[in-house]
């Protein structure tokens, strides 16, 4: 199968659909690259599309056991660019495993210096597709532009530009804005913590969606329940 009909595949195979991100802060206890598999084999169990991953030794793992599309990731560093922040972590989410590398797309400098489009190009190289990790419409129409295959709102409320649209939920007027801009596919990502937002994304116009943090983060969700009992409770 060529290429292009591959991709075409991938993104006819995620249409539609959830995409789960399976996740776990250094430190925790789920920090563990087959406690990740197993997450990710339960998702695909509940109905998942497709999966996220965080962490070579977590993509080889997931990448094992589920023959789902598979998104890559590399976060290295804490704060500016650290989502796949060069094309060296780019290749080697590529070669670790994943379909799609998902990057920081954002008009923020990079740690290397060198320019958004040398990891777009070294991924597409490799055969892989690009998933352009955006906070602004502006960046999603660049990155659009320089050969990502999707794009998607993932750090909207997460930089600087942005911090103020976090306590809105999900930024669906960008997934809005985008879907009816951009000739690639527009993946909704970022604080969609109910089944409605999830829909109402795909009713704005997203290819596909990404849940992370309300299906897989279990010290999360027990905090919102506390709260809520703690709340009651006076």
């Amino acid at each position: 199968m060529s290429a292009p009909a591959k991709k075409d595949e991938l993104l006819s195979r995620l249409r539609g659909t959830l995409i789960v991100s399976c996740q776990a802060y250094p430190g925790e206890p789920m920090r563990d690259a087959d406690t990740m598999r197993r997450v990710a084999l339960a998702v695909r169990d509940g109905g998942a599309a497709g999966v996220r991953a965080q962490g070579l030794d977590d993509i080889r793992a997931i990448r094992g056991a589920l023959d789902l599309p598979l998104i890559g990731l590399w976060k290295d560093g804490a704060e500016g660019v650290y989502i796949t922040p060069t094309a060296r972590h780019a290749l080697a989410v590529r070669e670790a495993g994943a379909d799609v590398v998902a990057l920081d797309a954002t008009d923020r400098p990079r740690p290397d210096g060198r320019p958004l489009a040398d990891s777009i190009g070294a991924v597409r190289a490799a055969g892989g597709l690009v998933m352009a990790d955006v906070s602004t419409y502006e960046e999603g129409v660049r990155a659009a532009e320089l050969g990502a295959d999707l794009v998607g709102t993932t750090l909207s409320g997460y930089t600087p530009a942005t911090y103020a649209r976090r306590a809105a939920g999900p930024d669906l007027d960008l997934v809005e804005r985008l879907a009816g801009a951009l000739d690639v596919p527009v993946v909704a990502e970022g604080r969609i913590h109910t089944p409605a937002q999830a829909a109402r994304a795909l009713e704005r116009g997203a290819h596909a969606v990404v849940v992370g943090t309300a299906i897989t983060h279990p010290t999360t969700l027990t905090g919102w329940f506390a709260a809520a009992v703690a709340g009651v409770r006076g």
